[in-house]
């Protein structure tokens, strides 16, 4: 087995590049020196410390729009004082005398990318190997994991970040096209469950990072649950196939930071099943009602099983790791929608150290958005709210969107932000009789409508649901829909 003593090069290939890169140059046209600027060859990529200061000093020229040839190269070089580093005059000369041709330029170019990319592993592979044996430095194994996933990922990214303009024209006519044909039924993105949700929205879109934001126990946690279920399934809040794509099942993965799996599992059985669990625990329902709960438990636990829901539920979660697991939850089940519970549990190793919660909550934004556009999939993250919007005088007490907590970054990082509240819980508020109201204010929409959504909560089921509106004229619903069967509530159970 090759040692691997000596990196990966081709010292050949490199004369070849920079040789055409000065016959092409001669005749102005730089042809060679635009592909090798596309293709991201940079000193680097040289192994040859020689060719990397030659190619350095040909980049600084062409940016700065000056005549490149040999005599001009040999001149820039000979001013800073580096051209007998580089091997003087006839090493550049010899560049142009061994290279009888740019038609293969390309290939030459492809060759030296090769050789730096296999470079560029080894580098990450040895710095890996290095934090696996220093335990004392870095004692976290899964850490170390996340790490040499994160760097091994960057390589690929840097490598294919860029798509060609008339490609990108192409796919968005297509999206644009479809739209047309769809008379309506097709949405930009994953739904929501929520029709009138989905109608300002037009669904949960990729690589948007989606912020739910509320106060303590006014139901974000669900609100984000619900969707998830509603991804997994393919089914709305009706329990009717989402029509947009015709009850097709999207792969979820949940990040429960705060609740335990055991926790979210019995909140989202109970609630698919319609059961009040405080009632059912205590007791509070007949004998002949007990027998039908049963069945409509056991019927949503068989629904729920066969979701392709993924849950990681460990506890403080560094934003690096949670990336990392991303990934491989991406690359192993293919998800299409990642849920957050909640943004100010995360943990952000890097900025810890600084001292600071408000740079802390800043990188972890970062991150989250990083990951979304990384994966390519909707990001849904909750977020807690500050009491600003109870010390306004407000008497609806209205959150806004500089109430998320902690960092301006959030407001800032997202992509559609929703601002949650139930106008129940303000005694001062005009709907304060509503027990069932929630009003979904979705607060930022960078690629589409802003407004009120109202919708129903039934909160001894912590479940969301469509409200029958009649259209006004303005984005207020009202509701004609009757209340279910209430039965004696339990304590507030949402987050």
């Amino acid at each position: 087995m090759n040692d691997m003593k000596t990196p990966p090069n081709n010292i050949d290939a490199e004369r070849a590049v920079l040789g055409s890169i000065l016959l092409d140059t001669t005749g102005r046209d730089e042809r060679v020196m635009d592909v090798c600027q596309s293709a991201g060859v940079v000193p680097e990529t040289f192994f040859d410390p020689r060719n990397r200061a030659i190619y350095g000093e040909m980049m600084a020229m062409a940016r700065a729009s000056r005549p490149l040839d040999a005599l001009t190269l040999t001149e820039e070089l000979s001013s800073s004082g580096r051209l007998e580093a580089v091997g003087g005059a006839a090493y550049i000369q010899s560049l142009i005398d061994q290279t009888p041709t740019t038609a293969h330029a390309e290939y030459y170019i492809g060759i030296i990318i090769a050789k730096q990319l296999r470079r560029t592993m080894i580098d990450r592979a040895t710095a890996t190997i290095e934090k696996c044996y220093d335990e004392s430095e870095y004692p976290d194994a899964q850490a170390v994991l996340g790490d040499a996933e994160k760097s091994f990922i960057e390589i690929g990214l840097r490598r294919d970040s860029t798509m060609p303009w008339a490609s990108a024209i192409d796919e968005s006519y297509r999206h644009i096209d479809a739209m047309f044909d769809s008379n309506g039924r097709t949405l930009d993105g994953l739904a929501t469950g929520l029709t009138h949700l989905d109608e300002k929205l037009q669904g949960l879109k990729k690589s948007e990072m989606i912020v739910i934001a509320a106060r303590p126990s006014v139901g974000k946690t669900s609100l984000a649950m619900n969707i998830a279920e509603s991804c997994a399934l393919g089914m709305d809040m009706n329990n009717v196939p989402v029509r947009s794509d015709d009850g097709k099942r999207h792969p979820v993965m949940i990040f429960s930071l705060e609740m335990p799996i055991e926790a979210l599992t019995r909140r989202m059985i109970a609630g698919r099943a319609h059961v009040n669990m405080w009632r059912l625990n205590r007791g509070l329902c007949a004998k002949s009602e007990k027998q039908m709960l049963i069945s409509n438990l056991s019927i949503a636990a068989e629904e729920l099983k066969g979701a392709p829901i993924y849950v990681d539920d460990t506890a403080a979660l560094d934003v690096m790791d949670l990336r990392a697991r991303a990934r491989r939850a991406k690359k192993q089940h293919g998800i299409e929608l990642v849920v957050i519970d909640y943004l100010q549990l995360c943990t952000c190793r890097e900025a810890a150290r600084m001292g600071s919660r408000q740079i802390e909550v800043s990188m972890i934004s970062q991150q989250i958005k990083a990951m979304a556009k990384e994966l390519k999939i909707p990001v849904i993250v909750l977020s807690q709210l500050s009491r600003a919007n109870e010390q306004r005088g407000d008497k609806e007490e209205k959150p806004k969107l500089s109430d998320l907590r902690d960092s301006g970054a959030i407001e800032q990082d997202a992509d559609v932000v929703f601002l949650l509240r139930r106008p129940s819980r303000t005694a001062t508020s005009k709907e304060a009789n509503d027990e069932q109201l929630a009003i979904i204010d979705v607060a930022k929409n960078r690629n589409g409508e802003t407004g009120e959504v109202k919708v129903n909560f039934y909160r001894e089921f912590t479940r969301f649901g469509d409200r029958e509106i009649e259209r006004t004229g303005t984005d207020n619903f009202t509701t004609s829909e009757p209340p279910p069967e209430q039965g004696e509530f339990a304590p507030d159970p949402t987050m």
